[in-house]
């Protein structure tokens, strides 16, 4: 996946995730490698996985993804191999998730597709979707209603 552009669609339900629609901005990325990188760092990752996180009633979707220059890029290719070359990351992926606006007086998020990581051939179907989207919204094939600066 090299520079593909999504956005998660706040008109479009998907049937699959409770009927929950896009939260109106592109889908989240989650670097799990074993490097630190500056904020605002631009780098090719291979996606492995996707949770369908629901913050404020909205599907908010969250791409598990590795480095391709880390040092296990090479062992990690879906979802199945996080857990093996990095225990307990997954897990702590969705504890983070849930959680991190309880602090804030706020309830925890939930998620759907009963709180699964999806594996790599789910996660590309999501990326090619909310690319479409995207496509459609830069194109104006589907209508500018929130009102988004696209330049």
């Amino acid at each position: 996946v090299t520079g593909v552009q999504t956005w998660e669609d706040p008109d479009v339900k998907n049937p699959e995730v409770e009927n929950m629609a896009g939260d109106n901005d592109p889908v989240d990325i989650v670097e799990i490698g074993s490097k630190s990188h500056p904020m605002g760092s631009v780098i090719k990752v291979k996606p492995l996985g996707i949770y369908a996180m629901i913050d404020d009633g909205e599907l908010d979707w969250k791409v598990i993804v590795l480095d391709v220059t880390d040092p296990k890029a090479a062992l990690v290719n879906d979802v199945t191999d996080v857990e093996a070359h990095f225990p307990g990351q997954l897990d702590a992926i969705l504890t983070w998730f849930r959680d991190y606006k309880i602090p804030d007086g706020k309830g925890a998020n939930k998620f759907g597709l009963a709180d699964k990581c999806m594996n790599k051939a789910y996660t590309m179907e999501v990326i090619k979707e909310t690319n479409g989207y995207y496509n459609k919204l830069m194109s104006g094939a589907r209508a500018n209603t929130e009102e988004l600066s696209l330049k």
